[in-house]
């Protein structure tokens, strides 16, 4: 049993709720109220520091990091051309003990390099000829290789597109290594050999690490299946120490369907909570899938998988207790998220049985379409993709929907399941998973340049705070985290400055001083 005390606790209970004093027994808060309260000798002396319950970021892919932990990191600001790219992966490669080793890499925003311009094969074939180089961009969606890796997959001049993706090519017809959309990056990227099951445990490792150094201590994994058997390898990683919660969501895969869950496989630290279905692409390369074409443009984006698939994979969710998550970027994605699931039943009790994420454009008769659906729905998005990655939404937005891109301030006072989220690694930021980040860009609504981006869609930071805890906890079924009452995990981060104080343009240089796990510190800065 462990009594904290004089500290600035933020309960997440409401906006205005705040404690100075808590206990924890068994890893569980058994008591929360007031210093002066306090009698136990031993108590801990918080020094008057804010204490935020643990965070959660409801939309990440730790998966993906575990299966890419090759890879360098080329996120800008250090990436902001291509040669900037050519330089890092030519490091990269020369780092690498096997010579014939795949040179991976991930995180370039072609939107910020000189006149927009995407990397191509012929850049790639800088860093080397001989061995397959692969980046992936930003988005996570696309990527740019060499022609050594299009001669590996085998995708020549006479290859076909694959359904809802591109090998985008030159003037004469030839690929030119561009990969746009999953289709098109997986049939270059199946032919990379698989990180080891240790090299697997290891990262995720690592990657509870990095999360409990940011204050966070559950997440929601969106596309869990990029490693094989999820759900084993990241209990493995439990019994070798990981105390991060995770909810995986698998992706669906018409051609390899999920088999039916146990009710263990729904139960414990880590668990299956739902399956995702990507339905269109991304705003920052526009291939969200869109009514109106992009800006100068005659291009709607791309859709990427049917009604059928998406129907099967709800189907499935039904039958297993489990969420069904769909991507959902573009106006006409996010319209037909709602025309085919509107009128059904839910399955689902307390949590919504439809999460849509990312939801870019939301206006006001598309909010209560939501609401007034018999289906239950919840929002998982963000603030730091237009932070991050302004110079992409400039060209895709038309002026009329940007007081309806990432509109927080409405879906806060709207929409009852809404969190925010990183989606990282796949967005243009290689800090995307920090939560102050994500904070300051909705309370101030500014770019990474500083423009100005929908100002009327700023909320506080207790809101946004919110959208990192409890509200972020009534859109997943992450259990015992997100506020701090008793009967809860004592799960909670200490900050080194006081986030509801500090100047708007500093809240994200406030760092996690102590992250704790059910009474346990895990991490100490």
């Amino acid at each position: 049993m462990t009594t904290f005390t004089n500290g600035r606790v933020f309960t997440g209970e409401s906006e205005t709720a705040f404690a100075s004093a808590f206990r924890i027994a068994d890893g569980l808060i058994d008591w929360l109220g007031d210093s002066a309260d306090v009698t136990d000798p031993d108590a801990v002396d918080l020094g008057g520091r804010t204490v935020l319950p643990g965070l959660l970021d409801s939309h990440t892919h730790p998966a993906l990091l575990a299966g890419t932990a090759a890879a360098a990191e080329c996120f800008p600001p250090a990436v902001m051309s291509p040669d900037d790219l050519v330089t890092v992966l030519e490091r990269h490669a020369s780092s690498l003990a096997d010579p014939k080793a795949w040179v991976l890499g991930r995180g370039f925003d072609d939107t910020k390099f000189p006149e927009g311009r995407m990397p191509t094969a012929e850049d790639l074939d800088r860093v080397s000829t001989e061995r397959p180089v692969l980046v992936w961009r930003c988005d996570a969606h696309s990527a740019v290789c060499n022609t050594k890796a299009l001669e590996v997959a085998g995708i020549t001049a006479d290859t076909v597109d694959p359904e809802g993706a591109r090998f985008e090519r030159d003037a004469v017809g030839k690929p030119n290594g561009v990969l746009t959309e999953l289709a098109a990056v997986d049939a270059v990227t199946r032919f990379i050999p698989a990180p080891t099951r240790e090299d697997q445990l290891a990262a995720i490792l690592s990657i509870g690490e990095e999360l409990a150094s940011r204050g966070i201590v559950a997440v929601c994994d969106l596309l869990s299946s990029r490693i094989d058997q999820p759900l084993a390898t990241f209990r493995a990683a439990v019994e070798r120490g990981l105390r991060t919660q995770v909810a995986l969501y698998p992706g669906w895969d018409p051609a390899a369907p999920l088999a039916d869950l146990s009710p263990g496989d729904r139960e414990g630290q880590i668990r299956i909570a739902g399956v995702k279905v990507v339905l269109d692409g991304a705003y920052s390369n526009r291939t969200a899938w869109v009514h109106e074409a992009y800006p100068d443009s005659c291009d709607h984006g791309l859709r990427l998988v049917d009604d059928a698939d998406v129907l099967a994979a709800g189907d499935w969710a039904r039958r297993n207790g489990v969420q069904l998550a769909v991507h959902a970027m573009g106006d006409r994605a996010l319209d037909r998220v709602v025309e085919l699931f509107a009128d059904a039943e839910p399955w689902l009790d307390g949590i919504p049985s439809v999460r849509i994420e990312h939801a870019t454009i939301v206006s006001d008769a598309y909010l209560a379409r939501l609401t007034s659906a018999r289906m239950s729905f919840g929002i998982a998005t963000h603030t730091v993709f237009f932070f991050a990655e302004y110079d992409g939404y400039e060209k895709a937005l038309r002026v009329e929907q940007v007081p309806d891109a990432y509109p927080i301030a409405r879906l806060y006072a709207g929409l009852g399941p809404l969190a925010l989220s990183s989606d990282r690694p796949a967005t243009a930021w290689s800090g995307a998973d920090d939560v102050m980040l994500s904070v300051e860009a909705a309370v101030r609504r500014r770019t990474y340049n500083g423009i100005e981006f929908g100002a009327e869609a700023a909320i506080t930071v207790a809101q946004a705070l919110l959208l990192y805890t409890s509200r972020a906890a009534t859109l997943s079924p992450l259990t015992g985290v997100g506020t701090l009452a008793p009967g809860c995990d004592g799960s909670f981060a200490v900050l080194d400055r006081d986030v509801f104080t500090v100047p708007d343009d500093e809240i994200a240089a406030v760092r996690v001083a102590e992250t704790w796990v059910r009474g346990e510190r895990v991490f100490l800065r």
